[in-house]
């Protein structure tokens, strides 16, 4: 039995191993065509019941929501810049959940967040959450702000 589960764990941390640079490679990707401004790449990385969470409590958009807000910025050429520079993804078959520290220049540090699906032979983005990460020596002021 033990050798079994020696077996059986080596055997996914391996399968884990060779989906997380395909993975970085979606979520690079799927940065790089908003940097660019290709809004076909862009939303191809989505899966077509695909939902984004943005930074504001009001943002919880299905596809084609999302696309319709984010075309004119697509339009001018220019969307957003988004840079992961440490990421951490968990795969559980043919579903992946990830999160990911982003440079942004316009919002500062920020968080990425979200679930894959394995589909069709590749990864699609099933959810990703745009998040803006406060300091907690920070948090009062900021509380404060939105307060008032």
């Amino acid at each position: 039995m033990r050798k079994w589960s020696a077996s059986f764990s080596l055997v996914a941390v391996v399968a884990c191993a060779h989906a997380r640079p395909d993975i970085a490679a979606v979520l690079d990707d799927f940065h790089d065509a908003a940097a660019k401004a290709d809004e076909a790449r862009y939303f191809g990385h989505f899966a077509a019941d695909g939902v984004f969470l943005g930074t504001d409590a009001t943002e919880r958009w299905d596809l084609p929501a999302f696309r319709a807000f984010s075309h004119p910025y697509f339009a001018k050429g220019k969307a957003w810049s988004f840079h992961g520079v440490r990421r951490h993804v968990t795969v559980r078959g043919d579903t992946a959940w990830f999160e990911e520290d982003l440079e942004t220049p316009n919002l500062g540090p920020a968080r990425g967040s979200g679930v894959l699906v394995w589909s069709g032979g590749r990864w699609l983005i099933e959810q990703y959450v745009l998040s803006i990460t406060v300091p907690n020596d920070k948090f009062k002021a900021v509380k404060e702000l939105l307060d008032h």
